[in-house]
C-alpha cells in the first residue's frame, strides 16, 4: 500500500515536457527495486543508487523478471555523495523513499539530490512521521504513555528490522528542504487509515476501495497530517521562491 500510494502520487508530477521514454530517473536507496521497475515499465531509464551491492542485485533481478532490465543501471555508493558520483549529470525524476529516516545526515542527501536536478525535475521524498508514531502507539498498541512520549520524539523504533528510525514533522522536513534549496510543490499523506482499520475490514479483499480512499484522504491536509508517512513532491527553489524576493 505504501509503495503503490507513493508511486501514484508521483505519477501526477512526472515531467510532461517529453514522453516518459525520454526521461532519466535516479532511485536513491533503491531497496528491492519496486519504484525503479514501475518507472522502467513507463519507459523511463532508471539508475539505482544504493550502498548495498546485495540490494542492487536483488533490484536488478526484479527488473529482469519484469522484462525491463535493459532500462536499469546500477551504482553502488553513498546517497550523500550523489553529486560527485554523477558529476555533470542531471535526472528528470529522483525517488528518495524511506531513506532519510536511516541516513546519518538527511540534509546532505537532499543537497546532493538538488545538484543533479534540473529546474523541471521532480524529487519525491517519503518519510516516516512523528504523528504516525503517536497514532500507532495509541491506536494499534493501546499504549497511551508511549503515545505521549512520541509527541516530542525525534526517533522511533523500526519494528520490521529493529533499530532506530528518524521521525519527521512537516516543519522539520521543510527546513531540510530549504537548506538544500528545494521547495515542496505538493504534500501528500500516505497510509492515513490503512494501519488502523478493524479486523473486520480485509486489506486484501478491499484493497482497491482502501487505496482510493487513501488517495482522497492523503491529498487533504486535515487528514494527511495524521498519516504514517509524509510524501513531499519537490522542485529546485527558483529565485522567485527565495525568501525576501
Amino acid at each position: 500500500m505504501r509503495s503503490d500510494l507513493a508511486l501514484a502520487n508521483l505519477q501526477e508530477f512526472l515531467p510532461t515536457a517529453q514522453p516518459p521514454r525520454g526521461l532519466r530517473a535516479l532511485d536513491i536507496g533503491a531497496g528491492t527495486g519496486a519504484a525503479a521497475v514501475w518507472l522502467a515499465q513507463l519507459g523511463v531509464h532508471v539508475t539505482l543508487l544504493d550502498s548495498s551491492g546485495e540490494m542492487l542485485d536483488l533490484a536488478m533481478r526484479a527488473a529482469r523478471e519484469a522484462g525491463v532490465g535493459d532500462r536499469i543501471a546500477l551504482e553502488e555508493g553513498d546517497a550523500s555523495q550523489a553529486a560527485s558520483l554523477f558529476k555533470g549529470e542531471c535526472f528528470d525524476v529522483i525517488v528518495c523513499h524511506s531513506v532519510l529516516e536511516f541516513v546519518d545526515d538527511p540534509g546532505a542527501v537532499l543537497r546532493n539530490a538538488a545538484q543533479v536536478m534540473r529546474e523541471s525535475s521532480v524529487l519525491s521524498v517519503l518519510v516516516r512521521t512523528q504523528a504516525g508514531e503517536v497514532w500507532k502507539a495509541a491506536i494499534q498498541g493501546g499504549d497511551l504513555a508511549g503515545a505521549e512520549r512520541m509527541l516530542a520524539a525525534e526517533w522511533g523504533c523500526e519494528s520490521l528490522f529493529g533499530g532506530k528510525v528518524r521521525l519527521f514533522t512537516p516543519e522539520s522536513l521543510d527546513a531540510l528542504l530549504r537548506g538544500a534549496s528545494l521547495t515542496a510543490t505538493a504534500k501528500r499523506g500516505v497510509r492515513v487509515i490503512s494501519d488502523y482499520l478493524p479486523p473486520a475490514v480485509s486489506l486484501e479483499a478491499e484493497y482497491g476501495r482502501i487505496f482510493e480512499l487513501e488517495r482522497k484522504l492523503g491529498s487533504r491536509p486535515e487528514f494527511a497530517a495524521a498519516a504514517r508517512y509524509a510524501q513531499f513532491l519537490v522542485r529546485r527553489t527558483t529565485p522567485a521562491q527565495e525568501p525576501g524576493t
